[in-house]
């Protein structure tokens, strides 16, 4: 009972949408079929997309420098920045559910928030087909109205999100913050327990449930070399030391 117990506790979501669906089953029977039908075409729906979208984050984890991220969405990034943020939400495909693995990628590798509200907003209101279909069925006029005030919408918004909520509000477990000093730092969503760091830097690192994790954040000058290694070497790039 107690493993039951502990299962539901860590899948609370799960367990209420279960009961949600036990409620409706047992006092809307003819409507249960229906919902059914519709959280499984969902379901279909976020398979075929979340993969690719999974291999895109890992993708950017990877191979794509922080300077970069840093350079065209940071929040130094200036007008260049909500200009990039505006392009990539406005071009992007799939539905809104999407962008927030990869927004939270670009979160971790540098960007500022006011860019990850511009991309968000963008990717759900001001989709180039989403345009291309409201001109059809609502006038080209219509459209162009809404798209300015939408645009302008989502810059101010983006402003005073950038205001209210710090880098610091993210959870630390997700996005690397840097801290100000040194630090060893392993990024364990995209971690593949390899265990390269821990054979190379055998004081420093540790493979634990098959994910890597730092146990010695005390670095002398001369094993530098070996962090540096470590850091080197590792197949998906998600060791990060600051200083």
């Amino acid at each position: 009972m107690s493993k039951l117990k502990q299962a539901i506790i860590n899948n609370k979501f799960f367990a209420i949408v279960l009961l949600a669906y036990i409620g409706v089953s047992i006092f809307m029977p003819d409507k249960s079929v229906q919902s059914l039908q519709n959280s499984l075409y969902y379901v279909k729906e976020m398979l075929m997309i979340m993969p690719v979208i999974l291999l895109l984050t890992s993708l950017i984890t990877a191979w794509v420098p922080r300077k970069t991220i840093e350079n065209n969405f940071g929040k130094d990034s200036g007008f260049k920045g909500s200009i990039f943020s505006f392009l990539l939400g406005s071009f992007s495909a799939g539905p809104i559910y999407a962008a927030f693995p990869v927004c939270k990628a670009l979160l971790a590798k540098g960007a500022g928030i006011s860019n990850i509200v511009i991309i968000l907003s963008t990717w759900a209101v001001i989709k180039v087909p989403m345009l291309l279909n409201e001109a059809k069925f609502l006038s080209p006029k219509f459209m162009i109205i809404r798209w300015i005030l939408t645009t302008i919408s989502i810059f101010i918004i983006g402003y005073i999100t950038s205001k209210l909520v710090k880098i610091e509000d993210i959870p630390k477990g997700d996005i690397d913050i840097d801290s100000g000093e040194d630090k060893l730092y392993i990024n364990q969503e995209y971690c593949i327990g390899c265990g390269l760091c821990a054979k190379i830097a055998l004081n420093h690192f540790e493979i634990a449930n098959k994910k890597a994790s730092v146990i010695n954040q005390d670095i002398k000058e001369d094993e530098m070399i070996t962090i540096n290694e470590a850091i080197e070497r590792c197949p998906v790039k998600v060791i990060k030391y600051t200083n």
